[in-house]
């Protein structure tokens, strides 16, 4: 594929600090000891869902490989690391001359997860794989939390268009991630202009409260706007009196009016009074758009509402209560030796509760029926089962330290969409429950 078929590609600056110092001292007490080099594989997972979640959403890959490939210390950065002490001078050596040289395999982005599933598995030396921890957890941890909180709610909106508009209510930089991740998991557009330009997803916007206010009446505001956007535009009708502005509305823009917003109130009722007006004054074609602190549950309950698309932002951008899902990155397996063909060895962390991992470097698929719905998720470090062969579900994303799997983020959409519905139906229930799938080890 063409990297012009992947829209606009942003350059970003060296993510090699966005990690945490006891990656560095690892790796410089490894080198010391001589085991750096060992040939090693790492599993990112999750050992549980959040509570009540029924499925998880992978979000985030193509990031991660952007993440992999700007991986690397500058002069400054070494300079940095030399003036506060924080590694030795042979350490300081090795990492001026890092690059990620291994490879990685994953779940494809917008495929959905469970507990356990190996998300993301990278080999290679233990010092270059060990390096990147932090930073593929910070954005699969982030990302994917969004785009189950996504997923969630465009299930609840039963194909009723959704806009992410979130980003005042987040750090800068993770608005824009956010809207990537919303994109992914059911999400139609954006009001953030950085993500549109970063990452191709529509954006969408019109007017604020202050437009209205700014203007001597409600109907000078509404006559400014039609005029300057024209009659398809939207309307935001709950500044003073909702019934009064609809009526205004439309006597401005006529029956081509675009739509309305209405972004305060019993939004059940008022959207029900709104749309009875909007049809005795003639503008039936025009659609209502709802807002106000809407989460996956509030959509839900306007599913009879005559609602024609939902505006998120808040609940949307901290993952709805859970803005993390607890993914972890652990070490399954290494050689015994530094020699290029030394077996690996399956190792896992063992302690009390819930914290115990399992080693051995893993594939995973997915066991349907006969009528091709999901019914288990199957792990496994041996050979693949042949009732399993062609239903596995991690693809090759980076060999030999280079990208082969960088794809459109609508591939990802689109992939979460027939994820999702190859779940059991009680995926799609909102109440709490445990994951529609149980992890089967082989």
């Amino acid at each position: 594929m063409n990297s012009a078929d992947l829209g606009r590609r942003v350059g970003v600056p060296s993510t090699a600090l966005f990690t945490d110092q006891y990656e560095l001292t690892m790796v410089q007490a490894a080198l010391k000891a001589g085991t750096a080099s060992r040939r090693s594989v790492f599993e990112a997972f999750t050992r549980r869902l959040p509570e009540g979640r029924r499925y998880g959403v992978v979000a985030g890959t193509g990031r991660v490989l952007d993440a992999v490939e700007n991986f690397h210390f500058d002069d400054e950065m070494i300079g940095f690391l030399r003036q506060q002490d924080i590694v030795d001078e042979p350490t300081l050596e090795w990492l001026a001359g890092y690059r990620f040289s291994g490879d990685i395999w994953g779940y494809p982005e917008g495929e959905v997860h469970f507990p356990g599933s190996p998300v993301l598995r990278v080999e290679g030396s233990f010092a270059e794989c060990v390096l990147l921890e932090t930073v593929i957890l910070s954005i699969l941890n982030h990302d994917s939390a969004i785009a189950a909180a996504a997923s969630r709610m465009s299930a609840a909106a039963g194909g009723r268009r959704l806009i992410e508009m979130g980003a005042r209510r987040t750090h800068e930089l993770s608005a824009v991630a956010s809207a990537r991740a919303a994109y992914v998991g059911g999400f139609d557009a954006t009001s953030d202009l950085a993500a549109g330009f970063r990452y191709g997803i529509p954006t969408v916007g019109t007017s604020a409260h202050a437009f209205t206010l700014l203007h001597d009446t409600e109907r000078d505001a509404f006559r400014a706007q039609v005029d300057s956007l024209g009659r398809g535009t939207t309307l935001l009708v709950d500044t003073y009196d909702v019934a009064e502005a609809v009526r205004a509305a439309v006597e401005i823009a006529g029956p081509e009016l675009g739509a309305v917003r209405i972004d305060s109130g019993d939004l059940l009722l008022v959207a029900h009074r709104v749309r009875q007006q909007l049809d005795e004054l003639g503008a039936t074609g025009t659609k209502i758009v709802v807002t106000s602190d809407l989460d996956e549950y509030a959509i839900a309950s306007l599913a009879a509402a005559p609602v024609d698309a939902y505006g998120v932002g808040t609940q949307l951008v901290t993952g709805s209560g859970h803005p993390t899902c607890s993914m972890v990155y652990k070490l399954v397996a290494r050689a015994g030796t530094a020699d290029a063909d030394a077996p690996l060895v399956p190792v896992a962390k063992k302690s009390l509760g819930a914290k115990s991992s399992v080693g051995g470097r893993k594939w995973a698929a997915r066991r349907v029926d006969e009528g091709g719905v999901a019914e288990a998720e199957v792990i496994g470090t041996g050979a693949v089962p042949e009732g399993l062969l062609g239903r596995e579900l991690l693809v090759e994303l980076v060999r030999g330290g280079a990208v082969v799997a960088r794809e459109p983020l609508e591939a990802a959409r689109e992939r979460h969409v027939a994820a999702r519905a190859g779940l059991p139906m009680s995926a799609m229930q909102l109440s709490r429950g445990e994951p529609v799938l149980g992890t089967e080890y082989v």
